[in-house]
C-alpha cells in the first residue's frame, strides 16, 4: 500500500528524485534482515553456517539470472552501478592486454552516459559518438567509427574495436536507445567487440531479458528499483571475457574478489522480481502521472521547454499531444528559462518538494549537464534544468504537490532576477 507522503509538521511532501534513489521495498527488508542477525556467516567459509549464507547467494543468483535473461553463471555482484560499470569497460577492454594498463582494443561510448562510463571510456584514449536532440545515438556516426577503425585495423594501424557501450536508459532525460538496431550494427561492423549497456535506469521501465538477448554486458544497481544500496550486478556472457580489477579472494568466478553482500544481495532479488512484476501496471500508471505532471508545467510556467520533446516546442496546447513514449515513463525533464536550478532547488525543497538538476552522482555538485550539451540545449536554458523522477511509492497527491509548487517558486525566482 502506498503511503500519502508527508514532511515536517504532516505538511504534504513530493519526492520526486527516485531517479537517483528510491525507499527499499519493505519484502526487501524483510528479506534482509536475517543476513544482518542471525545468518551472518562469511559465505566463502566451510562451515555450515557458512555454506547457508551460500546457498542463499546461489539461490538468488538463479533467480536473478532468470529475471535478467541470463544464466546464474554470468552473474558477478557488485557494489553498484558504478563498480560494475568500471569493471564492463576497463576489464573487458583489457582481457587479453599485457600488461594490464594497456587497452586490447578501442572503447567507445555515446556522449549522454552517466560518467561511470564515459570517465572510464576517456581515460582508455577511447572513442565518443554524438545523439541526436532526443538522446538517440546517432547511428550514422557509429558506423563511422567503427567502420574507421576496422579499416586502421586492417592497416595495421590499430587494434580495432573492442567495447561499445550504449545505456539503455538515461538517467537524466530518460532516452530509451534502440539497443536492438545497435547491437545489429555493431555485430556487423565490428564482430570482435561486446557490447555492453548500463541498464542501471532501466530495470523499472523494459524487460531487462530481452535486452539481454542483443549485449553482452549488463549492469544493474538495486537502489533503483527498491532493493539496498551498495549492491548490483554485472551480466557477463561468455562471449565477453573481462580481466578483474579486484583480486585476492576469487569471489564470483575469480571475476570479482571480495567477501560478498549476502544482505544485499538477497534483498535486491526480492525487489527485483517485486519490480518485474509489477512493471507493466508500474509503467501505465507513472507514465499517465508523468505526463499529467509535464503537461501541467507546460500550462503554468511560461518559458518552459519539456527537454526532448519533439523540436523542443516551449508549449503543447490543450489540443496537442507530445510523444513521450521513448522515454522512460518515470522522468520528467525540463529547462525552464530565466532561472538557475540551485536557487529552484532549494525554494521547491522549502516547499517539500524534492527534486535535482541531473544526475545525483557529484556528491551534490551543480555542475553543467554533459547530457543537456550533448542533445544541444542552450547553456543558459540548461542552467534552469529540472529533473522530477517519479517510481514505485509516487502518489497522484505528489503530483499535485509540486503542480501546486513549482509555478510559484519560478514567478518568485524571476521576480528577483528582474
Amino acid at each position: 500500500m502506498r503511503r500519502r507522503p508527508t514532511g515536517t509538521l504532516g505538511i504534504v511532501s513530493a519526492y520526486l528524485d527516485h531517479a537517483a534513489t528510491g525507499p527499499m521495498r519493505p519484502d526487501a527488508v524483510e528479506a534482509m534482515l536475517p543476513f544482518l542477525t542471525d545468518r551472518y556467516a562469511n559465505p566463502s567459509g566451510a562451515h555450515r553456517w557458512a555454506r547457508d549464507a551460500r546457498r542463499a547467494i546461489d539461490e538468488a543468483r538463479e533467480e536473478l539470472a532468470e529475471l535478467l535473461g541470463a544464466l546464474p553463471g554470468d552473474i558477478v555482484y557488485t557494489s553498484g552501478g558504478t563498480e560494475a560499470d568500471n569493471l564492463a569497460v576497463f576489464a573487458a577492454s583489457r582481457a587479453g592486454a599485457d600488461p594490464v594498463t594497456v587497452s586490447a582494443g578501442v572503447v567507445v561510448c555515446s556522449a549522454i552516459e552517466h560518467h561511470a562510463v564515459l570517465d572510464p571510456v576517456e581515460q582508455l584514449g577511447g572513442r565518443v559518438v554524438g545523439v541526436d536532440a532526443t538522446g538517440r545515438l546517432d547511428t550514422e556516426e557509429l558506423v563511422e567509427v567503427l567502420t574507421a577503425e576496422a579499416a586502421r585495423r586492417e592497416a595495421g594501424e590499430g587494434p580495432g574495436v573492442r567495447l561499445v557501450s550504449v545505456m539503455a536508459v538515461n538517467n537524466e532525460i530518460g532516452t530509451l536507445q534502440p539497443l536492438d538496431r545497435i547491437a545489429k550494427l555493431v555485430r556487423r561492423h565490428a564482430p570482435d567487440a561486446v557490447l555492453h549497456t548500463d541498464a542501471v535506469q532501466a530495470f523499472c521501465w523494459t524487460d531487462l531479458a530481452h535486452v539481454a538477448r542483443n549485449v553482452d554486458l549488463l549492469n544493474v544497481s538495486a537502489h533503483k528499483f527498491g532493493g539496498p544500496k551498495g549492491v548490483g550486478a554485472l551480466v557477463v556472457r561468455p562471449s565477453a571475457a573481462v580481466r578483474p580489477l579486484q583480486v585476492g579472494g576469487g569471489q564470483e568466478r575469480g571475476r570479482r574478489s571480495g567477501t560478498q553482500n549476502v544482505a544485499g544481495i538477497v534483498a535486491m532479488t526480492v525487489a527485483a522480481r517485486l519490480a518485474a512484476a509489477d512493471r507493466e501496471a508500474e509503467i501505465a500508471r507513472l507514465g499517465a502521472l508523468r505526463d499529467r505532471l509535464l503537461d501541467g508545467l507546460l500550462a503554468t510556467v511560461p518559458d518552459i521547454v519539456e527537454t526532448t520533446a519533439p523540436a523542443a516546442v516551449p508549449a503543447a496546447g490543450p489540443d496537442r499531444a507530445i510523444d513521450r513514449s521513448g522515454r522512460a515513463a518515470g522522468i520528467a525533464h525540463v529547462c525552464i528559462a530565466g532561472v538557475e536550478s540551485e536557487a529552484l532547488l532549494f525554494l521547491l525543497e522549502r516547499a517539500e518538494v524534492f527534486a535535482s538538476a541531473a544526475s545525483s552522482c557529484s556528491s551534490g555538485a551543480m555542475e553543467p549537464s554533459h547530457v543537456l550539451a550533448a542533445i544541444g540545449v542552450d547553456p543558459a536554458l540548461a542552467r534552469g534544468s529540472l529533473r522530477l523522477s517519479l517510481g514505485w511509492t509516487t502518489t497522484a497527491a505528489e503530483i499535485d504537490h509540486a503542480l501546486a509548487v513549482i509555478p510559484g517558486a519560478v514567478a518568485q525566482l524571476r521576480r528577483f532576477n528582474v
